[in-house]
């Protein structure tokens, strides 16, 4: 069921396409400028970043996009979002509390910001867009659904909620974006199969990066592309001059993957161009290329190395997820570790390392990167479920994922004082302390956690110099 706030929302949006119009308060708010910390005026406890364009003016109505990151960052998507926001026209709102969790407290972070954006600003709500990353990413697209009013969505880093696939019944236009090391890779490149079938316009963009939230490039991508459907659904007057030179920017693009040798991409960018572009140019050529390209060899011999890909990141991260749900014999003592699983990762990373094919190391970064989240979000459920012993298996294996990350070693630390392995947590401590970026932030966490109270009064605390 709907809360029914958001529901009162997503109504008034349905009731704007009907005629209705809903009035919006002149901001106090300054344009031009990130704004980081927005209190909703009926829900105090809930706040957002805010980009409003330098032209801002109440006296027209504004595109809008609410975005959704996984940790409650609200900043991070505005700050990426706010050239394409200044040269597109669009406002920008990023949720300071949701996170990834349960799917209330995110409800009720949309349902503030949507009814912060109405009466604050001059909103076009034949316009309004959700974005995300990772589990943001979800929420976007599972709002998209639950109102029926969304001009689009922005999912960088992942796709839809496993509750709430795409459908029929319930389109939009999605603009997918994925690093080429993001683990979930093997998810958003598939999805734009299933959103053609079922008639969703759809846009891929693969960039350099991790499993992140897409660069301030992309964003203007997704911006512009963003435009381009609205012209084709007539919620914005049609700008000729803009259709040609995004037209022409993404038949480059296209071009560019070809005499690269990259014919897989040049082949779905061509079939994009030829659907985006329906009605409002003549795609008679970019359809002939991307009819061309289906039959070649080469896209055919991609698609099946792809699909393999995919097939054996999959197979690597399961393994050894799976050998870490195996309980351990409960009659070892904590000291012994899931050696033979931190082998496993060890051999993979190592692997990784001397890899020698770009197109294998791929593979072997994302299965890598899924095991790293997967071990995290698991160590950090057992670690809530008070399953000690468990969160030090996760954790172990995470810390192996990224031998100089300080995060992954501070979570085991965390699980080996919770417990009662001292002594492993000590060591522990003492490692992270030496991957540590910000040693007095590190000492302060150290001194302020918990866990760590039985630890302070042992004399091999005041070995780590804290």
């Amino acid at each position: 069921m709907m809360l029914r706030g958001l529901c009162s929302v997503f109504l008034l949006c349905s009731g704007y396409c009907l005629g209705q119009s809903v009035p919006a308060a002149a901001p106090a708010l300054e344009t031009g400028k990130v704004l980081e910390h927005v209190v909703c005026a009926k829900f105090p406890e809930q706040s957002y970043a805010l980009y409003l364009p330098s032209t801002y003016s109440a006296k027209r109505d504004w595109p809008v996009v609410f975005a959704f990151d996984p940790g409650a960052r609200g900043k991070v998507p505005v700050e990426l979002m706010k050239e394409a926001a200044e040269r597109y026209g669009f406002i920008v709102l990023g949720s300071n509390n949701s996170r990834n969790g349960t799917w209330k407290p995110e409800a009720d972070a949309a349902d503030a910001m949507l009814q912060d954006a109405q009466e604050r600003f001059s909103v076009d709500l034949k316009r309004i867009y959700f974005a995300g990353f990772s589990g943001g990413a979800r929420v976007a697209s599972q709002l998209a659904q639950l109102c029926k009013c969304s001009a689009g969505v922005l999912l960088s880093g992942a796709g839809f909620s496993q509750n709430s696939l795409p459908q029929r019944d319930t389109f939009f236009p999605v603009f997918s974006a994925v690093g080429n090391l993001d683990f979930n890779f093997s998810e958003v490149v598939p999805l734009q199969d299933k959103l053609e079938q079922i008639g969703y316009p759809h846009w891929l963009r693969a960039f350099d990066g991790v499993h992140e939230w897409a660069p301030a490039s992309v964003m203007e991508e997704a911006f512009g592309w963003f435009r381009i459907q609205a012209m084709r659904t007539n919620r914005e007057p049609r700008d000729e001059k803009f259709i040609s030179a995004e037209l022409k920017t993404a038949a480059d693009g296209a071009e560019k993957y070809s005499a690269n040798g990259d014919s897989l991409s040049a082949w779905r960018q061509y079939k994009e161009i030829a659907e985006t572009y329906d009605g409002l140019a003549d795609v008679t050529t970019f359809r002939a290329k991307a009819e061309e390209l289906s039959r070649a060899k080469s896209v055919q011999d991609a698609l099946k190395r792809e699909r393999n890909d995919f097939a054996d990141q999959e197979r690597l991260s399961s393994q050894i997820l799976g050998a870490l749900q195996t309980k351990e014999n409960p009659e070892a003592p904590p000291s012994e570790g899931p050696a033979n699983v931190l082998q496993d990762v060890r051999d993979l990373r190592q692997r990784s390392e001397s890899e020698k094919k770009p197109e294998r190391d791929l593979v072997l970064k994302r299965a890598l990167a899924g095991i790293f989240v997967g071990a995290i979000e698991t160590g950090n459920d057992t670690l809530d479920k008070k399953d000690y012993r468990s969160a030090v298996r996760y954790f172990s294996a995470a810390a192996e994922v990224k031998p100089d990350s300080e995060w992954p070693l501070r979570r085991l630390a965390v699980a080996l004082a919770l417990d009662k392995n001292r002594k492993a947590a000590l060591e522990t401590l003492k490692r992270a302390k030496t991957k540590a970026s910000d040693a007095a932030e590190f000492i302060r966490w150290v001194q302020s956690e918990p866990a760590f109270q039985d630890l302070r009064n042992r004399p091999e605390f005041g070995e780590l110099g804290i």
